[in-house]
């Protein structure tokens, strides 16, 4: 019974690990400063009007910044999310519906799944989301 370490040993290794990890963390928040401070001392400033310009892609601005966008291109990142997820979670039913005991639940809890996004996509057709014009 006498090798058993008291509550004061135990306590001290326990912050001693922490310390570790906020030394370390202290070491690369030091590291990032110092390597930005170099950069702000040793970089050239020599401010031009095609420095200053807006850079976009190679493509000089012309006009104002407002531009119109379709929303349809918006419709069409949506509709691929939704059946991004909806794949996301076939893969896991799958392996859920070849377990024994589960097969009649999960089955029915997918097609109703599969109904909620069947009216979705339904829907977008209806409004004629779908068609690229």
């Amino acid at each position: 019974m006498a090798d058993v370490p008291g509550p004061t040993v135990l306590a001290s290794d326990y912050f001693q690990s922490y310390s570790v990890v906020g030394l370390l963390a202290l070491v690369g928040v030091l590291f990032v400063a110092v390597a930005f401070g170099a950069g702000r001392l040793l970089r050239p400033v020599v401010p031009t009007p095609e420095k200053l310009l807006t850079y976009e892609c190679g493509v000089d601005p012309v006009g104002e910044g407002w531009a119109h966008t379709q929303v349809r291109y918006y419709v069409y990142a949506f509709l691929y999310v939704i059946f991004a997820v909806d794949s996301i979670f076939l893969f896991p039913w799958a392996t859920v519906f070849a377990a024994p005991g589960y097969g009649a639940t999960t089955l029915v809890e997918m097609f109703i799944f599969l109904g909620f996004l069947a009216v979705g996509l339904l829907y977008a057709w209806k409004k004629g989301v779908l068609e690229w014009t």
